[in-house]
């Protein structure tokens, strides 16, 4: 198997949170405090440091940039792209609250990126209505890096049914905008067609019968609009009854006009 250098850069509070509670072995965490970048005295050093380090990754890197949508942590974005090379895999993992991406016209800063996924926290803001924001970002932050923890080992150890790098790299190029979920019981009344495509990365425990995880898979296909799955399955041992699905969907970002 082909290996990669995992980069996990996190700009801000919440980039910074998240990549915290990433566990990926020999993984490289890259924590940015955007405050440095607003500060004169400040930020002359800061930019050096980021060209000095990004500019010298070799082609066989992935890396994550990992930012809540705020214009400060954009500058950070760009400052980061222009000092990688050509050849690095780049993808970006985006926080907007209350904003769906996949309804926005593409930005600027997007384009340089293979695929943009997001979250609108949603799920977190709507579990959160009687505390603090901040509770709620935390909450995130934990799911999502082990989204990320997930994805890694999925790619990395073999399965009943294998997805491997060729398969994620099939499924991110091309200047896409994506989803990351991990989910324990799908509603399959939520329009998950207006995604394209999609990786679906499957455990179950050992008292799950096979032909569950593939009416899972085969719901997903129906749904997606171009019915391209690409799809992997895992028995734990530890587990009894559980499934969880690990969902990566992907649509071509458009102009902003499709609605869900």
């Amino acid at each position: 198997m082909i290996s990669f250098t995992y980069i996990f850069v996190g700009i801000g509070n919440s980039g910074i949170r998240i990549v915290r509670n990433i566990d990926i072995p020999n993984a490289v965490k890259v924590p940015l405090d955007s405050s440095y970048y607003l500060f004169d005295k400040k930020r002359h050093s800061f930019v050096k440091q980021i060209k000095s380090f990004f500019g010298s990754l070799s082609d066989d890197t992935i890396i994550w940039i990992i930012f809540e949508d705020k214009p400060i942590n954009v500058e950070i974005v760009r400052l980061i792209n222009d000092a990688l090379t050509k050849n690095v895999i780049r993808l970006a993992y985006v926080l907007s609250p209350y904003k769906e991406l996949v309804h926005e016209e593409k930005p600027e800063w997007a384009h340089s990126f293979e695929t943009v996924f997001y979250d609108s926290l949603s799920e977190f803001l709507s579990a959160y209505t009687a505390i603090p924001l901040e509770d709620a970002f935390n909450a995130a932050s934990k799911q999502i890096g082990l989204m990320f923890s997930k994805l890694y080992y999925y790619l990395e150890n073999q399965m009943l049914v294998n997805i491997d790098y060729a398969d994620l790299f099939n499924m991110i190029k091309g200047g896409n905008v994506g989803i990351l979920r991990i989910l324990r019981d799908v509603n399959f009344e939520w329009n998950w067609g207006i995604w394209d495509r999609g990786l679906i990365s499957i455990m179950v425990g050992k008292n799950v019968p096979l032909k569950n995880a593939h009416e899972i898979l085969e719901k997903f296909q129906h749904l997606l609009r171009e019915k391209d799955i690409i799809w992997g399955v895992r028995m734990n041992k530890e587990l009894d009854n559980e499934i969880e699905i690990l969902a990566l969907l992907i649509k071509r970002w458009s102009n902003g006009s499709n609605s869900v």
